[in-house]
């Protein structure tokens, strides 16, 4: 690890066994051996705090589909953080990945509109993981988390 690597940090809410394994193979895919210069910090959603965030050149969040709406741990942390970080994380590079057992636009739509507001900037497209369970969403979180922080170790965000 180099001394002045970047900092990514995942904000997660994992209540299931699944959403757990899928939380796995973000960290896995961002811990890639040959990603050397960025350093991937799990935090919960409800233990998420604004100088986390502060601190984070990158976050990716990762949320079930609850009621067609994110979770409501994912809620409570942008309830708690996002006056403190209004003006101090504009243009913060994040990604989202949603469970979805349905559609999983509306939990996307909502945390898109607090981002705007926030004025992050989205790095790729929300990975929604819709339907019944297939052991494919891990490799496609897998490749989330590597993809993310690559491109933060490449400077490309």
């Amino acid at each position: 690890m180099t001394e002045d690597a970047k900092n990514l940090l995942v904000i997660a809410h994992a209540p299931s066994a699944n959403i757990q394994r899928m939380r796995a193979a973000i960290l896995d895919g961002a811990g890639a051996p040959e990603i050397d210069g960025v350093r991937t910090r799990l935090v919960t959603a409800f233990d998420a705090r604004p100088e986390d965030i502060w601190q984070a050149q990158g976050v990716l969040l990762l949320t079930p589909e609850n009621l067609g709406y994110m979770s409501g741990a994912l809620k409570d942390f942008f309830d708690r953080c996002y006056y403190p970080c209004l003006e101090r994380t504009q243009g913060l590079p994040y990604a989202l990945c949603v469970r979805a057992g349905h559609d999983g636009a509306g939990a996307q739509r909502a945390v898109e509109t607090i981002v705007t507001g926030l004025r992050w900037r989205k790095i790729q497209p929300a990975l929604i993981c819709r339907g019944e369970w297939r052991e494919s969403f891990l490799d496609d979180c897998h490749a989330l988390g590597a993809q993310i922080a690559a491109g933060l170790d490449a400077g490309i965000y």
